[in-house]
């Protein structure tokens, strides 16, 4: 038992592409996801940390970093299909943290099995670096769709993408980061030109105005 099964495995979520099964005129894998969401988690840290919240960055890069780790197990499934009922997300979720224990219980090193149990569970939780993850792995999502409708993508599934990240990203506004990120950044987004500016910008203006 040791490391290498591990680090092997980390080439793994290279070939593991997102939104599978839909036209894309840009292909992201699972691996170069978790880094931009590292690197957004970390922008968004900094601001929470600038408006007088402490943040544990440990916590924060360790789920960042690891969150769809877990997917190496059984991929990325299609949006519409993990959030088509609770019961199933539930399932999903558990059957992803069954796995992960697995893989920790016989292929990690002992002395090694309750740092990797931690950060192979489930990142999202109460905590401030739980919601910054939210927030940061909906951000990438809503830059992977806006950039599809950018280039004129007629696969109607990215609307529903961008909408659906937007809305989350929403519920979260009571963080300074997010208020941020809505009034600063956002609206850079949505001034570059594309094809449809005007009815995103009015799917948009229609989220963040309704309660």
């Amino acid at each position: 038992m040791g490391m290498h099964q591990y680090l092997q495995s980390l080439s793994n979520l290279e070939t593991i592409q997102r939104a599978p099964g839909f036209f894309k005129y840009q292909n992201h894998s699972v691996a170069a996801h978790s880094f931009k969401v590292a690197e957004t988690a970390q922008f968004l840290g900094d601001v929470e940390e600038n408006a007088g919240q402490p943040v544990d960055w440990r916590s924060l890069y360790e789920k960042a970093l690891n969150h769809d780790y877990n997917e190496r197990f059984i991929g990325d499934i299609k949006t519409p299909v993990k959030y088509a009922t609770k019961s199933l997300r539930g399932m999903l979720a558990d059957v992803e943290h069954k796995l992960s224990q697995n893989f920790v219980q016989n292929e990690i090193p002992t002395e090694f099995q309750a740092a990797y149990s931690r950060r192979l569970s489930e990142g999202k939780d109460d905590t401030l670096e739980g919601q910054i993850l939210s927030v940061a792995d909906k951000i990438d999502l809503l830059y992977e769709s806006f950039g599809e409708i950018q280039k004129g993508n007629p696969e109607p599934v990215f609307t529903d993408i961008y909408q659906e990240s937007l809305k989350t990203i929403v519920a979260f506004k009571q963080l300074a980061s997010v208020q941020y990120f809505l009034k600063a950044v956002l609206p850079e987004m949505l001034a570059e030109p594309f094809t449809n500016q005007d009815k995103l910008q009015a799917l948009t203006h229609e989220i963040l105005t309704t309660d």
